[in-house]
C-alpha cells in the first residue's frame, strides 16, 4: 500500500529505544525524513545507526529531555519542519497513590502531559500554515482501563487523551489529524523493568510476571514493538486522513470495553 509519506518530515520523541525507536524506523522505511530524540547521546546514536543500516538514510539526532520546555524549544528547532509528530515518553515509576511524594507527581506531569502540550504548541502552527499535519500521541491501555499500580501513568496519560481529542476537534479543518495509540503489554525494556519490580514485591520471577502479562491477553502473548509502529505509520499517512480524535488500543484484546 502506498502511504504517501515519502518526503514528509517527522519528529519522534523518546526514540532511542523501545516503542519510539520502532516507530521511527517504520516511518523511515516509508521514506519519511526522521528526527529522533532521547536524553542519552550514545543510545540515540545507536538507534540512528540501526535506522541507517535498515534504510540507507541517516536520521537527524536531537538530544534533550522533553519534560523541560527549554529542551522542547531546542529539539523542535533542530528538527526543522515537522509534518508528523510522534509524542512519546518513557513511563513513570509504578506505585499506588501514597507511594509517590509530591515531587514525583510533578515530574510525571511534566514528562507525560506537559511534554505533549509543549511539543504540540511548537509544531502545530507550521502544520496549520501548510494545511497538513499528523499528531500521534503514545499513551497506554491504562487510559481505557486503568492498570493497577500504575497510578502516575493512568492519571496523566488521560490528560493527553483529552488534549488530543480537543485538538482533533479544533484543527481537523486545517488538514491536521490527532490520534492516540494505546499499547498494551509490549516487549520493551520498560516492560521488563515493571516485571522485575513486580517480582520483588510478589516473590515470583520476572519471567513468571511476563507470562502473566501474556496470559492476560486473548492472544496469549505480549505485543511486538513493530506491531504498534505499523499503526503509527498508518495514522501518519494520507490513507488515514479521515481518522482523528481516536484512541486505538494495540493490546491483543486486553481491554474488554465495547467502546
Amino acid at each position: 500500500m502506498e502511504l504517501g509519506l515519502k518526503g514528509k518530515k517527522a519528529l519522534v520523541t523518546g526514540s532511542s529505544a523501545g516503542l519510539g525507536a520502532a516507530a521511527a524506523l517504520a516511518l523511515a522505511q516509508e521514506g519519511v525524513e526522521v528526527t529522533i530524540n532521547g536524553r542519552d547521546l550514545k543510545r540515540l546514536q545507536k538507534a540512528g545507526e540501526s535506522i541507517r543500516k535498515a534504510t540507507g538514510v541517516e536520521p537527524r539526532l536531537a538530544v534533550g529531555d522533553v519534560s523541560k520546555p527549554e529542551d522542547v524549544e531546542r529539539i523542535t528547532r533542530e528538527a526543522g519542519r515537522v509534518d508528523i509528530l510522534v509524542s512519546n515518553t518513557g513511563g513513570p515509576p509504578p506505585g499506588d497513590l501514597m507511594d509517590h511524594p509530591q515531587e514525583r507527581w510533578e515530574e510525571a506531569d511534566r514528562a507525560l502531559l506537559h511534554s505533549a502540550i509543549n511539543l504540540t504548541r511548537a509544531v502545530i502552527s507550521g502544520m496549520k500554515e501548510r494545511g497538513w499535519g499528523r499528531l500521534v500521541y503514545m499513551t497506554s491501555v491504562g487510559v481505557l482501563q486503568p492498570i493497577d499500580n500504575l497510578i502516575l501513568s493512568n492519571t496523566f496519560r488521560v490528560g493527553v487523551v483529552a488534549l488530543c481529542k480537543t485538538i482533533s476537534n479544533n484543527y481537523a479543518r486545517f488538514g491536521i489529524t490527532a490520534n492516540c495509540v494505546c499499547p498494551g503489554y509490549t516487549a520493551t525494556e520498560r516492560l521488563w523493568d515493571l516485571a522485575r519490580k513486580g517480582a520483588e514485591m510478589s516473590g515470583k520471577t520476572a519471567d513468571e510476571i511476563i507470562n502473566g502479562f501474556a496470559l492476560s491477553s486473548p492472544t496469549g502473548r505480549i505485543g511486538k514493538p513493530e506491531e504498534l509502529a505499523a499503526l503509527i505509520t498508518f495514522l501518519a499517512s494520507e490513507k488515514a486522513a479521515y481518522i482523528t480524535g481516536a484512541s486505538i488500543p494495540v493490546d491483543g484484546g486486553l481491554v474488554k470495553a465495547l467502546i
